[in-house]
């Protein structure tokens, strides 16, 4: 009887200690949501292998339009490349003080009815899981856009030998954050339209 007692006690608190677990693992998601932040000032660190693989895992388990995940993912932490990237973008210079950088791109003949929208939209999705990855993992990163640049998607290109019928779609800059760029509040009463407009 003592035994099942102890059990019963025992199976009592592992299900409390999982509940626990994930209140808290509920709240985790929400703070790292906004937490999120566009990194523009780095420290210069690199970025963790280990850690790019498990921020490409989550970029992966984004949703996907008929699961056609259209999407490809170049991953750079050689310093070379990355000034290379840097000097043509505009708005990716912080490129030279990043531990690391994630392309994102797309294929529209690989994606749901070969929908170039779909295929961006896919993407889009998977930069922002991507994003939230690196902040959830303690670094920072911003996205900057190649795609619709015609000048941009180029250079992207040219650095990186992407074939033609591939879409740069963004430059994730990655790395450990100087402190100095802090999340903004853009939630908006205005913006909410319960049951209609």
């Amino acid at each position: 009887m003592k035994r099942i007692l102890i059990g019963i006690l025992m199976c009592l608190l592992m299900a409390g200690l999982a509940y626990a677990k994930e209140d808290a693992s509920m709240k985790d998601m929400f703070s790292v949501i906004h937490a999120r932040k566009s990194v523009r000032n780095f420290t210069g660190a690199a970025v963790n292998k280990a850690d790019l693989e498990k921020i490409i895992k989550a970029g992966m388990a984004a949703p996907t339009a008929a699961n056609m995940q259209p999407w490809s993912f170049i991953v750079i932490n050689e310093r070379k490349i990355l000034d290379d990237l840097a000097a043509e973008l505009p708005n990716a210079k912080m490129l030279t003080k990043a531990g690391a950088a994630i392309i994102v791109c797309t294929e529209p003949d690989k994606a749901n009815g070969k929908s170039q929208d779909l295929a961006i939209i896919d993407a889009s999705l998977a930069g922002e899981n991507i994003l939230l990855a690196i902040e959830a993992l303690g670094y920072g990163g911003v996205w900057t856009a190649a795609y619709p640049y015609v000048d941009r998607m180029k250079h992207v290109k040219a650095v990186l030998n992407i074939p033609d019928k591939v879409i740069p779609l963004n430059v994730i800059v990655i790395g450990v954050p100087a402190g100095e760029d802090k999340p903004k509040d853009k939630y908006r009463e205005g913006k909410i339209h319960w049951e209609r407009w």
